[in-house]
């Protein structure tokens, strides 16, 4: 399947020709038909000798009616080009050339029209002027057909040529994302709101929840059509007309774009390449009243040209172009930017940066996915995505960054690890990333919750601070330091236990345990804190807290002033 959009200056016959080529008429519009006038978009579709089918978007080829020109060929894969014999090389010719070369399409047929109108000596001079208007453009080696719709002359000579084109024009990639932008929405009788488009980037389904971007609207697609077939998907790079459930087809238009919202990042500021036409008569700046025409909408933009103040007719540069709501735009999109005052193109390029960090004044925008990790020192790989539509692999856990960066952060690792001395780092101290970078390094390890390096003694097997506790396991002498690192350790560890500010080795707690165990086995209908006292021959002071140790861990419950056993209580 391949798209193809008609251009060329007004009343040269585009749409009589698409109408000989399709079967189809474009123009729907009764005041289209009335005046013998393309105003609005028209599609019709064909099928080639070869089997390949070709989709037609029919634009309006009069300055009034360049916006609506301008929402019907983002997203095509070649042009039909349609230059009349009778006439010759128009202003319109020109523009619609030039909006071509500044959306990045690099394939197309010159059709010359209204042949039959003219002598061989008048068609051979139009085609002759026609090879000099397109020498250096994407049209320079493409085929000149002569044809007359009128007639049928040249219409198969025509439609070969075009199954030629279809055999080197590129067609769509398929990158798992789809994109739909609305260039027509209509209610259908006994079906609702239906929209047309043409679908790049992935495939669609019926029974899709999609977005509708700008705004937060969603619909689902309740059935899918294409060259008047109905499909339950539909892959990139078709005419698709899409019915939609759950959305009124008064809130949708051109503009608006159909996808998968978590798959997108959605703008309002973005950095581009501009190409200024050559045949502009004044330099541009940050003044004026802009349009931006991108996918099949246009938007009142401000612009801000990046590094010198202003760019020179035929010049190239950078911008930072800033929307009034946000757009699901991605790294190569193309545009066109038109002045509104003088109602005329100045220029095109394609999108950078869809999430600019750097200031305008710093920017030095590119299609790099390097550069946009190292403005940001880390990023997550689906953010990476939704940023530039590349899919990387991540370097740490789920998050991109330079090897610069990365190694920095090893570093601190290392150097935090190390002051935090043999007690080791505690683990729950260091951020998601630096966590990451622990368990990545090879020189480190994580034990019981500190991080240390590898060949590090463990300071924690007979420590010091444990024997002093056993020693007199009922009522210890507290260590100096009771809130120091390595108790926090010894206790993070499990060898030591703490209940209100008292201190004891873990193994005294499981002592008492038994020697509750065997009062409770003469008293089982409880014992008191002055008989666990006795029983352990230590003091309240000591005698508070290993009960509540035992109630805590289930070896004991309190009824009232009672103690009696719990469900781990040890067996004897």
């Amino acid at each position: 399947m391949h798209v193809i959009a008609t251009a060329g200056h007004v009343d040269h016959g585009k749409s009589t020709l698409v109408r000989a080529l399709t079967g189809t008429d474009p123009d729907r519009l009764a005041e289209e038909k009335e005046r013998g006038l393309t105003i609005d978009l028209g599609f019709a579709f064909t099928e080639l000798s070869s089997g390949r089918k070709l989709s037609f978007v029919d634009v309006p080829g009069h300055i009034r009616f360049i916006k609506n020109m301008l929402a019907g060929v983002g997203g095509v894969d070649a042009c039909l080009f349609v230059v009349a014999a009778t006439e010759g090389w128009k202003p319109q010719s020109e523009e619609h050339l030039r909006i071509l070369e500044l959306l990045g399409i690099r394939h197309g047929v010159i059709a010359l029209t209204q042949v039959g109108l003219v002598d061989d000596e008048l068609a051979q001079l139009a085609h002759m002027d026609v090879d000099e208007r397109v020498e250096g453009s994407f049209l320079e080696d493409a085929e000149v057909v002569a044809v007359d719709s009128l007639n049928g002359t040249g219409i198969d000579a025509l439609r070969e040529a075009l199954d030629r084109l279809t055999e080197s024009a590129p067609t769509a990639s398929d990158t798992k994302r789809p994109r739909l932008w609305i260039d027509r929405a209509f209610a259908a009788t006994g079906a609702g709101s239906v929209v047309t488009g043409t679908l790049t980037g992935g495939r669609l389904r019926v029974d899709d929840e999609v977005s509708l971007v700008p705004g937060e609207g969603k619909a689902r697609i309740r059935a899918v059509q294409t060259q008047g077939e109905s499909r339950t998907k539909i892959d990139p790079g078709h005419r698709v007309a899409l019915n939609l459930a759950n959305v009124d087809y008064r809130e949708l238009g051109r503009g608006i774009a159909l996808v998968f919202n978590e798959q997108w990042h959605r703008t309002q500021k973005f950095d581009a390449s501009i190409q200024i036409l050559s045949s502009l008569g004044h330099d541009v700046s940050r003044r004026g009243a802009f349009s931006l025409y991108v996918g099949s909408g246009e938007w009142s933009v401000k612009i801000r040209v990046l590094g010198p103040g202003h760019l020179a007719p035929g010049s190239e540069g950078h911008i930072r172009i800033f929307l009034p709501e946000e757009l699901p735009l991605l790294p190569g999109d193309r545009f066109v930017l038109r002045e509104s005052g003088r109602d005329e193109t100045v220029g095109g390029g394609h999108v950078l940066d869809v999430d600019p960090v750097t200031r305008a004044s710093e920017a030095r925008p590119d299609l790099s996915v390097e550069r946009v990790i190292a403005e940001r020192g880390w990023v997550t790989v689906d953010d990476l995505e939704r940023l530039t539509g590349v899919t990387t692999q991540p370097v740490l856990g789920h998050w991109v960054a330079s090897v610069t960066v990365l190694a920095a952060l090893e570093e601190e690792v290392r150097s935090l690890v190390e002051q935090a001395g043999p007690v080791g780092l505690d683990m729950a101290l260091l951020d998601d990333r630096q966590r990451l970078a622990v368990s990545n390094l090879q020189d480190l390890e994580v034990f019981e919750g500190r991080a240390r390096s590898v060949d590090q003694e463990d300071i924690f097997v007979n420590h010091p601070v444990v024997d002093l506790l056993e020693a007199e396991p009922f009522s210890p002498t507290q260590p100096p330091d009771p809130s120091g690192e390595e108790i926090r350790g010894l206790l993070q560890r499990g060898l030591l236990v703490q209940n209100d500010g008292v201190l004891f080795a873990a193994s005294s707690i499981h002592k008492a345990a038994i020697v509750v165990a065997h009062l409770l086995q003469g008293k089982p209908e409880g014992v008191t804190v002055a008989e666990i006292r006795d029983a352990l021959g230590t003091t309240r002071k000591f005698a508070l807290p290993i009960c509540a140790v035992l109630d805590n861990t289930g070896v004991t419950r309190r009824r009232d002033d009672l103690r009696i056993a719990g469900p781990r209580l040890p067996e004897l």
